[in-house]
C-alpha cells in the first residue's frame, strides 16, 4: 500500500493552534500558621470569563486560598500564576498586581468620608494615576454598571449595606482587573439585600468577567457557576459543574455538607 502524503500546503500561513492559559492557576499551594496546616497541596485553574465558586464549611482553607491569590497572605511553598505570569516569590510589583486581581470582601472596607464616586475614584487616581477627569469619568461607569449612578454623591453611611458592597464592588471593577475574587461578599447583609449584590455579580459573568468567588450562597452557585469547588481540612476534595456536585457529589464529605447546608 502507498503512504499517505499530507498536502502541506493545507496548513501554509496558519499558525498552530495555541492552548489557552487559564487566567488563574494556583499550583501545589500550601500555607501554615504556627503547626496549624491551612493548605495542603491545593492546585486549582479559573479559565478566561470563568465562574468557579468554592464551597466548603468554616476553617476549611476558602479564605487562605483567596487572600493568597491577591498575596494579603504569603504561602508557605506552591505557585500563582496570572495569565501565565508567575505572582509568588520575591520581587513581585504588588501594587501592579493588585490592579490586575481585583478583590470584594465580607466588610465593605469603604470611606467614610469619601462619597461613592470618591471611593471608587481614589485608586483609579493614585494607583493609574488619572486625572482627575478620567477617573471621574471611570467611576461613573463603574457605578452606573453596578446600578448606583444616582448615589455617586451619597456617603457611605447614607447607603445600605447592598449599596456599600456595589460600591466595593465597582472599586474593583473600574481598575478593569483580569480576574475578581470575592470573599463571602454577602454574609454580612441582611436577607433582603443579598439579592442585589448576586445580581451585579451574574451580570459581571454575563459580560465575561472572570470569577474566583468563596461563598455559601448555594442556590446561586447551583444556578450561576461554570464549576464549583468543595474544600474541606485545608484540600480540595471535589469539583465539577454544579448539575454533577450538586445532583450527584461522589465524596462522603461533600455528600454530608451539601445535606446540612442546602436546607
Amino acid at each position: 500500500m502507498s503512504p499517505v502524503v499530507l498536502d502541506s500546503s493545507l496548513n501554509q500561513g496558519k499558525p498552530a493552534p495555541v492552548e489557552k492559559r487559564p487566567t488563574l492557576e494556583v499550583i501545589g499551594l500550601k500555607k501554615s500558621f504556627g503547626t496549624v496546616e491551612v493548605l495542603k497541596n491545593v492546585s486549582l485553574q479559573v479559565a478566561k470569563s470563568e465562574m468557579v465558586f468554592v464551597l466548603g464549611r468554616s476553617g476549611s482553607g476558602k479564605s487562605t486560598m483567596l487572600r493568597c491569590c491577591n498575596r494579603l497572605e504569603e504561602p508557605n511553598s506552591g505557585d500563582i500564576l496570572l495569565e501565565g505570569e508567575k505572582i509568588t516569590g520575591r520581587g513581585v510589583n504588588l501594587d501592579r498586581l493588585r490592579r490586575r486581581i481585583g478583590m470584594v470582601f465580607q466588610s465593605f472596607n469603604l470611606y467614610p468620608h469619601l462619597d461613592a464616586r470618591g471611593n471608587v475614584t481614589l485608586a483609579l487616581r493614585k494607583v493609574l494615576k488619572l486625572s482627575r477627569d478620567e477617573a471621574r469619568a471611570r467611576a461613573d461607569t463603574a457605578l452606573a454598571r453596578v446600578g448606583l449612578a444616582d448615589k455617586a454623591e451619597n456617603y457611605p453611611s447614607q447607603l445600605s449595606g447592598g449599596q456599600q458592597q456595589r460600591v466595593a464592588i465597582a472599586r474593583a471593577i473600574a481598575l478593569e482587573p483580569a480576574v475578581m475574587l470575592f470573599d463571602e461578599p454577602t454574609s454580612a447583609l441582611d436577607p433582603e439585600l443579598v439579592g442585589d449584590v448576586l445580581g451585579v455579580m451574574r451580570e459581571l459573568k454575563q459580560d465575561g468577567m472572570t470569577m474566583l468567588v468563596v461563598s455559601h450562597e448555594m442556590a446561586f452557585a447551583r444556578e450561576a457557576a461554570d464549576r464549583v469547588v468543595f474544600m474541606a481540612d485545608g484540600e480540595i476534595v471535589e469539583e465539577g459543574p454544579p448539575e454533577d456536585l450538586f445532583g450527584n457529589p461522589q465524596h462522603e464529605r461533600t455528600r454530608a455538607f451539601l445535606a446540612r447546608y442546602s436546607q
